[in-house]
């Protein structure tokens, strides 16, 4: 093989192992997954709705709001997420510690806090049955 070849090789492999980790960092990648959508029963109007939000390391969401009538319980399922909202502090809650957000507020920072691990949790929404959209970005 000759030196001009495995220099471009060599560049190329090494542009796209670094691609992946900085695009991770930036916060593109994030997963959610809907775990389960319900009408509670014994509260007419009233939905259950539980999403799994899988972070890559260093994946962020971008600060958001929910729909207006949705209580938010959010639980880690493992690794540490970093969360502020409205004006509480900004916090990393580790593997089995929660934090819930009440109607209207603003999540300004939710990210996973390790740059080498994957994070989940899980956001359980009790909201006005088809108020939509779930999660709307802040400009």
């Amino acid at each position: 093989m000759k030196i001009p070849t495995i220099i471009a090789v060599t560049c190329s492999a090494l542009a796209i192992s670094m691609a992946v980790p900085v695009a991770a960092r930036d916060g593109q990648v994030e997963t959610v997954t809907k775990n389960l959508e319900e009408a509670i029963p014994n509260i007419p109007g009233k939905s259950l709705i539980a999403l799994e939000v899988n972070y890559a390391p260093g994946a962020a969401s971008p600060s958001h709001t929910h729909a207006k009538s949705s209580f938010i319980y959010a639980y880690v399922i493992s690794g540490a997420i970093e969360s502020k909202v409205n004006d509480g502090e900004t916090r990393i809650y580790r593997a089995g510690e929660s934090w819930s957000e009440p109607p209207g507020a603003t999540h300004s920072i939710s990210r996973n806090a390790s740059r080498t691990e994957p994070a989940k949790l899980l956001a359980v929404f009790v909201l006005d049955t088809n108020d939509n959209p779930l999660t709307t970005p802040v400009k």
